[in-house]
């Protein structure tokens, strides 16, 4: 795979972003604000299903409400985070951080997409269930999010 990483970081793309002043700091910015809302939209469904908050919101209209701030802030954060990755793919290769937030971000994906959602947007749903999904949904999203913060301050 490092062929794979060394490519993409000598990519004119990679060498574009890297050799600015501002366009790393820009869209690692723009990164973050998506991760900001994913990260709302997240806390809020579940904060609803382990019946924390939102009373008179049913869950099913509050993920309804939510998805298109989830989404949107998705396609957002995996955009960034290519052309963040092209920047330093070398320094990705070599960090830990980088591994835990890939090995975690998938299943968190896998998840939410998944379970979660159903779960979420089902009208009658046994609290046990909901509470275990809230759980699993917020460490899945807690460790890519720390794994990601860990990536700018490890090597």
């Amino acid at each position: 795979m490092l062929p794979f990483f060394e490519w993409c970081e000598q990519s004119a793309l990679g060498n574009m972003i890297r050799g600015s002043l501002w366009l790393f700091p820009v869209i690692e910015s723009i990164h973050l604000l998506a991760l900001a809302l994913i990260g709302g939209a997240v806390i809020l469904i579940n904060l609803r299903l382990l019946g924390l908050g939102l009373w008179r919101q049913p869950v099913a209209q509050l993920a309804r409400d939510m998805q298109p701030w989830l989404t949107g802030g998705l396609v957002v954060m995996v955009i960034t985070g290519m052309l963040l990755f092209t920047a330093e793919a070398i320094k990705c290769y070599y960090s830990p951080a980088f591994w835990t937030k890939m090995m975690f971000l998938a299943p968190a994906l896998v998840f939410t997409f998944t379970i979660w959602r159903k779960l979420a947007m089902a009208q009658e749903v046994k609290p046990m269930w909901s509470k275990l999904a809230a759980v699993t949904s917020v460490l899945l999203w807690s460790v890519v999010g720390a794994a990601g913060r860990w990536i700018g301050f490890s090597g």
